[in-house]
């Protein structure tokens, strides 16, 4: 699909763990075409209008969304035409490593065969979303508990091995007037705004990346992404000030420098008006919403 450099993605799940659930809100989607190794399986609340991208596959989404990939496919998501601001993302991820000596038993067929599928992508049907929800939400706000966190886990995945509608994605594109170029076009600029975040990034270099003129780059933001060259900007860089102030002890004023804002109270204006709490209250509240087991 695309000719771009693919984003290499370094989870926070280390070798010593089983699995990694994380649950925030989101207002929007920011982060660019990438892959890592692990399984990921990624649920959303709210997103309808957005776009997914799986490999080849690119749909617009549904209000409620549950896709298992494995390690090594290209994914994505963009705002297109989401207009939620309150959107709920689960995210599990876990080793492909991990059921290695059960895999091959009899009762793991089911979910053998499942995660064989999700090479390409798979997405779960409505009915079956609704059924996992609450198993979801509770694995992902419950304090962590190693063995009886791994056995959740491993009743989820039982339970979707079961979905008969579950549907593997495929190289179809369903999004109307969305092309290859565009998708290049859009993976590009986001890989090169996660690059370059921590840095002053004028939007005239950004449109003499692609080729285009400045107003055409506006015009063609605002299309797929809903927002403004400064607006994706800032996303990029409040994602990585929430990850530094749940992962790190670092001050605010540190992550605020180190997210790439030049300015103090332009950072705590941009982060309330985006997240709702100011730094500090986002760091109280949101912390313990991530962990490993």
């Amino acid at each position: 699909m695309s000719s771009v450099d693919v984003l290499r993605e370094i989870t926070p799940l280390s070798p010593e763990d089983c699995f990694l659930v994380m649950s925030r809100p989101k207002r929007s989607f920011s982060y660019p075409l990438h892959v890592h190794p692990e399984f990921e399986l990624n649920y959303l609340e709210n997103a309808g209008g957005a776009i997914r991208i799986v490999g080849d596959s690119v749909e617009e989404m549904d209000d409620l969304d549950l896709l298992l990939v494995a390690g090594g496919a290209k994914h994505a998501y963009s705002n297109h035409k989401c207009l939620s601001t309150d959107i709920l993302e689960i995210t599990i991820q876990f080793h492909a490593s991990l059921f290695d000596s059960l895999i091959n038993k009899r009762h793991f067929k089911t979910i053998k065969d499942m995660f064989e599928k999700a090479s390409c992508g798979l997405v779960f049907s409505r009915e079956m979303i609704l059924r996992i929800q609450p198993e979801l939400k509770k694995l992902s706000s419950d304090e962590p508990d190693s063995f009886h966190n791994l056995l959740r886990l491993i009743e989820i995945l039982k339970i979707l091995s079961l979905d008969e509608e579950a549907r593997k994605l495929n190289a179809t594109n369903t999004v109307e007037n969305f092309s290859n170029i565009d998708n290049d076009r859009l993976d590009t600029i986001m890989l090169f705004l996660h690059e370059n975040y921590q840095r002053p990034v004028l939007l005239s270099e950004l449109a003499s990346l692609i080729n285009m003129s400045e107003a055409s780059l506006t015009r063609f933001l605002k299309k797929w992404t809903g927002k403004t060259f400064i607006d994706n900007l800032n996303d990029i860089r409040i994602a990585e000030a929430v990850c530094r102030l749940i992962d790190t002890s670092d001050t605010i004023a540190e992550i605020c420098y180190k997210s790439g804002f030049n300015n103090l109270s332009n950072f705590n204006r941009a982060f309330k008006r985006r997240k709702g709490n100011t730094p500090t209250e986002y760091r109280e509240k949101y912390a313990r919403t991530r962990f490993r087991v």
